[in-house]
């Protein structure tokens, strides 16, 4: 949502035009009605957190994070349905995209994303959950992720699959927690170009997991903001199944991090679908089969 600021004639005005851009903001984060016992999530938002995200710098970092330690919490992985930068085919991970309204889900992304509720409810049940057990929706600040969240507990108060979470007895919290480290992977100069040039990234990071090329953002990067992330949920919650909602670069490299796999900058043979959710396991032989790169075309503007 873009709003274009004009003098204001008066102190009251200025203060009423103040409260329509905060009402405005607020209001690209709700969501559909027509839940079955389950409240309209909450979203949290203050101007600090904008600013952190669409200021938040690329790191440069000379090597990998230390392994993931021992969690107390259960960690599960949800990649955004499709969304309009999917369906243009470009690159979507400039920080401005942060808490806007732009490159959100398509009506196939947001079903998708109601899809998601099952494959998560399948999850859980694989992980053990248990009676009394919390179930936590903490997402990336873009909107197709954020969206996403609130489309998969859209799925999850329907009927069907209500009747799932009151057979298991677990609670799904109503409040989605926005958290600026599951941010979109940046691309650097390759942001807003044709979405087949990752492939020229890919490859180089199978070979090394520190580089920038092109200004993008390293593997090992993410994986130190990554480790933040859990280092934040292990400090606050105890015991929670919590549903990382965020992008395919993230959750890949992220899957490959926790499962302490030999090379992570492999992660792209290791791909999500949209709205594909998949337990965050800590050793390799739990990884899914992987799928060879294609070769990158030529031809791109860079």
């Amino acid at each position: 949502i873009v709003l274009t600021a004009r003098p204001f004639p008066n102190m009251m005005l200025r203060v009423l035009g103040i409260c329509m851009f905060i009402a405005v903001r607020i209001t690209a984060f709700t969501v559909s009605d027509g839940r079955v016992g389950m409240r309209r999530p909450t979203v949290a938002v203050d101007d600090q957190m904008i600013s952190e995200a669409r200021t938040m710098k690329t790191r440069i970092v000379n090597a990998m994070p230390p392994p993931l330690p021992e969690t107390k919490n259960r960690y599960y992985l949800l990649r955004h349905g499709q969304s309009t930068a999917n369906v243009a085919s470009i690159i979507s991970s400039d920080r401005s995209l942060a808490y806007s309204s732009k490159h959100g889900l398509t009506p196939l992304g947001y079903e998708q994303g109601k899809a998601s509720a099952k494959e998560l409810l399948d999850q859980l049940e694989k992980e053990g959950a248990k009676p009394g057990d919390k179930v936590l929706f903490m997402s990336s600040p873009f909107a197709r992720a954020l969206q996403t969240a609130e489309a998969c507990m859209d799925g999850l108060a329907e009927a069907e699959n209500q009747g799932r979470v009151q057979l298991m007895g677990v609670d799904i919290l109503n409040d989605i927690i926005l958290e600026n480290r599951l941010m979109e992977r940046y691309f650097g100069r390759l942001d807003g170009e044709a979405i087949y040039t990752y492939a020229y990234v890919w490859p180089v990071d199978k070979f090394n997991a520190t580089h920038t090329a092109f200004d993008v953002e390293s593997v090992a990067a993410v994986c130190t903001r990554l480790a933040e992330v859990v280092e934040r949920c292990e400090s606050e919650f105890d015991g929670y199944h919590i549903v990382w909602v965020s992008h395919a670069d993230v959750l890949q490299i992220g899957q490959l991090y926790a499962a302490n796999a030999n090379n992570v900058g492999e992660f792209s043979s290791y791909r999500f679908k949209n709205g594909e959710v998949r337990a965050m396991k800590r050793s390799p032989e739990f990884l899914p089969e992987p799928v060879p790169l294609e070769a990158p075309r030529r031809g791109t503007r860079i």
